[in-house]
C-alpha cells in the first residue's frame, strides 16, 4: 500500500486552497480548478475523463485501499493525501461526503468542442439558469434521457458551484456540455439543422403534437422571465405544457423533464 502524505492542520495551504475554491467562484475561473466531494461523484468524474489533481480522504471512512481502487483507471494519478478528522469537517460541504474531496480540473465547455453520435441529436438548452439546484436537476433528467448534449445559453452561474454538482449527483461529469451567448447558441443549431422549439406560452403547440424525430432542440427560460425574444423570434416551434389547475407554469426542470421524456417516448416507439 502506497504511504500517503498526511495533513492535520488546519493552516495548511491546501486546506486554505479547498476553502477558497468552494467558497468563490472567481477563484475557481481563474485557477480552472473546483472541488468534487464524495465516492459516486469523483467516480464519475474519472469516468468522465476529468483530471483529478489532487485526492483528499479521511480513514475513518473510507479505507486507503478503496481510495487506491477508485482512481487506478486514471492515466495521471493524483496527489493523494490523508486528513485528520479536524480537516476533513472543515473541508467537507456536508456530512454525507463518504471521506473524499478532490481538487479537479475544469473543462472548457465550447460549442465547437460538441460531438454527436447521430444525425438527430437530441438537446436540451436552459437560458440564464441562476439557481444551482435547477442546474443540477436539468442536467440529472439529461443523464436520465441520455440526450446527445445540454446547452446553457448567457450563463449567469457557475458550472461548477459544489451546490451544481451535488445536486447534479454528479451529472455535471456524464453530459456534454457547452455555454455560450444565445446567439451564438443559435448560429449553432441552424447550421447544424437542429429544430428549435421554445416552451413558452405564446403562439404555442401542445408538445405532444411536435414530432421530435428529427434533430431537435427544446429550449427552456427561467421560471420568472421565461425565455428571451432572441429565441422565441428564431422558434421553429413554440411549444406549451397544458396547466389544468390555477398557475400557468410549473419548476423549470420539471417541465424540462416532461418536455424532454416525450421525445424519447418519440423516438423509441
Amino acid at each position: 500500500m502506497n504511504e500517503f502524505k498526511e495533513i492535520s492542520s488546519l493552516q495548511n495551504s491546501l486546506v486554505k486552497k479547498v476553502l477558497v475554491l468552494k467558497e468563490k467562484s472567481r477563484e475557481r475561473k481563474k485557477e480552472g480548478l473546483f472541488i468534487l466531494e464524495g465516492k459516486l461523484e469523483l467516480e464519475l468524474a474519472v469516468k468522465g475523463a476529468y483530471t483529478i489533481q489532487t485526492l483528499f480522504f479521511y480513514d475513518a471512512i473510507i479505507s486507503p485501499t478503496e481510495v487506491a481502487n477508485s482512481i487506478k483507471a486514471l492515466q495521471t494519478q493524483p496527489e493523494v493525501i490523508s486528513v485528520s478528522k479536524e480537516v476533513y469537517q472543515k473541508i467537507a460541504y456536508r456530512e454525507t461526503t463518504e471521506g473524499v474531496l478532490a481538487i479537479v480540473k475544469s473543462k472548457s465547455h465550447q460549442l465547437k468542442e460538441l460531438q454527436f453520435k447521430t444525425k438527430k441529436p437530441l438537446i436540451l438548452v436552459a437560458e440564464a439558469p441562476e439557481k444551482p439546484g435547477n442546474i443540477g436537476a436539468l442536467l440529472r433528467t439529461a443523464d436520465a434521457a441520455n440526450l446527445d448534449a445540454v446547452i446553457i445559453a448567457n450563463p449567469k452561474g457557475d458550472l461548477y458551484n459544489p451546490n451544481v454538482i451535488r445536486s447534479s449527483v454528479g451529472c455535471v461529469f456524464t453530459n456534454q456540455i457547452a455555454s455560450a451567448s444565445t446567439a451564438e447558441v443559435i448560429d449553432f443549431l441552424k447550421e447544424n439543422n437542429i429544430d428549435i422549439y421554445c416552451a413558452a406560452l405564446s403562439a404555442s403547440e401542445n408538445y405532444t403534437a411536435i414530432d421530435f424525430n428529427k434533430a431537435s432542440a427544446i429550449i427552456v427560460g427561467t421560471e420568472s422571465t421565461g425565455l428571451s425574444d432572441e429565441w422565441l423570434g428564431n422558434s421553429t416551434q413554440n411549444i406549451v405544457i397544458p396547466m389544468r389547475g390555477e398557475i400557468d407554469s410549473m419548476n423549470v426542470s420539471v417541465s424540462a423533464a416532461i418536455l424532454i421524456f416525450e421525445a424519447v417516448r418519440q423516438r423509441h416507439l
